[in-house]
């Protein structure tokens, strides 16, 4: 099978296929729309052989569809036919999420890519969570202003290169990791909603069972649901919590200036679950 891959970027969008050793490349812009995007693709491989395609795209992905228009392109995105302009099976995924799943050997990693703007990614144990780091408050704008291309071409490289204080690197990281933090708390409260739901659920079943009726088979798929719902938001905000300890770890280590070691954060991601759970 031969794949197509796609890096839709906010100044150029790059191709490579299975087999190639060359990419190939063109401008893209804040003009640039998904039909545009297409078109120019399908052209500039127009002598390659490929079964599938795989697009990065800049902004937040689901279900295989961008759910937000990208800031430095065109408009278009969302809601766009992308397997159907390109007449071929089409996996569509963050840009961000893709380049680190590329760079991924295993454990635990925080991918920050520096280009256009600021894509940010984190990976645990194989599961892919993209982030939308670059596009939090920073001084007076957002990451992207500092670190992205508009951070270069405003303040320059000299200045883009400087390193900054302890201090300020400190505040920068803990801004991130709080938005991690936040997520694990709140998936673990909604684990522990979902938990109590099931329990209800369960009980009125078994009270309903005896009785008999038209109402029991509906009563029995509510339970069935909330049980497997429960347990599905359990191992999600379990996995939130050693993601968010983890990435808090990873990050104490650069700081320090540390050598990467393993850890075992299995007792901390406890404390983290059940006591967010028990608010």
């Amino acid at each position: 099978m031969s794949v197509l891959a796609v890096d839709v970027g906010g100044t150029h969008v790059k191709i490579l296929a299975t087999g190639q050793k060359e990419r190939r490349e063109f401008a893209s812009g804040p003009t640039l729309a998904a039909k545009q995007m297409v078109e120019r693709v399908k052209a500039l491989a127009n002598d390659w052989k490929y079964d599938r395609v795989t697009v990065g795209y800049p902004g937040p992905v689901h279900h295989n569809r961008p759910v937000a228009e990208p800031h430095n392109l065109g408009p278009g995105w969302v809601g766009f036919d992308f397997e159907a302009a390109f007449e071929r099976p089409v996996k569509v995924m963050n840009d961000a999420a893709m380049q680190a799943l590329g760079s991924y050997k295993g454990g635990k990693m925080l991918f920050l890519g520096l280009g256009t703007g600021l894509g940010s990614t984190m990976i645990v144990d194989g599961v892919i969570e993209p982030m939308e780091l670059g596009h939090l408050p920073y001084r007076k704008g957002i990451y992207e202003d500092y670190v992205g291309l508009r951070g270069l071409t405003a303040h320059g490289e000299k200045k883009w290169r400087k390193p900054e204080d302890a201090g300020t690197k400190s505040a920068a990281l803990e801004a991130m990791l709080k938005l991690l933090v936040e997520r694990a708390v709140r998936m673990c409260r909604e684990a522990r909603e979902a938990g109590l739901r099931s329990d209800e659920a369960a009980e009125k079943f078994v009270s309903a069972e005896l009785e008999g009726g038209y109402w029991l088979r509906p009563l029995k798929d509510a339970s069935d649901y909330w049980a497997v719902e429960s347990a599905r938001r359990l191992i999600e905000a379990y996995a939130a919590a050693e993601e968010a300890l983890g990435a808090e770890r990873a990050v104490g280590f650069a700081m320090r200036g540390e050598a990467w070691r393993p850890f075992d954060l299995q007792e901390e991601a406890d404390a983290l679950f059940f006591g967010a759970a028990r608010r």
